[in-house]
């Protein structure tokens, strides 16, 4: 699930599927003097993975000095959601398994995006994305991320 708006719709989606819960948390980490638009997002995990927006790097011409420090402005952020969501409870392994990402919603998808790059990079064996609504357009980027998507 992604928090907090994805946790009531993975809650039921595992209920149903007889499946285990975890979270995936992301943090957004926004472009200078424009901190809405994704440059890059951390997820957690040991270490956290960086999944860069490269459309808007080269948009504002940051160099790699430039995106540690958006990074790191970002860190304690993603801890601290860390700590208040798992605590010390690690994640589930993911490899070699089919994960489901659960949010409740995809406007723009980027979100999804970066949850889809950081858990390939875990090895599962498939990924599908689930939410209850999102636009079309929106749906198709995903599906050319994901494995399959169901909307």
């Amino acid at each position: 699930a992604l928090p907090r708006g994805g946790v009531p719709v993975a809650v039921e989606v595992a209920k149903a599927l007889g499946a285990p819960l975890d979270l995936l948390i992301v943090r957004k980490v926004g472009a200078p003097g424009n901190p809405e638009l994704a440059v890059a997002a951390i997820v957690d995990g040991d270490p956290p993975d960086v999944v860069l927006n490269r459309e808007i790097v080269e948009a504002y011409s940051l160099d790699d000095a430039d995106l540690a420090s958006l990074i790191d402005g970002e860190r304690p952020e993603l801890e601290r959601r860390r700590s208040a969501y798992r605590g010390n409870r690690e994640p589930l392994s993911i490899a070699g398994t089919t994960a489901i990402i659960v949010d409740d919603g995809a406007a723009t998808g980027t979100t999804m995006k970066v949850a889809i790059r950081a858990l390939r990079r875990r090895s599962p064996r498939e990924i599908i994305v689930a939410v209850p609504v999102s636009p079309p357009e929106t749906v198709a980027e995903l599906a050319r991320e994901a494995d399959r998507v169901v909307c």
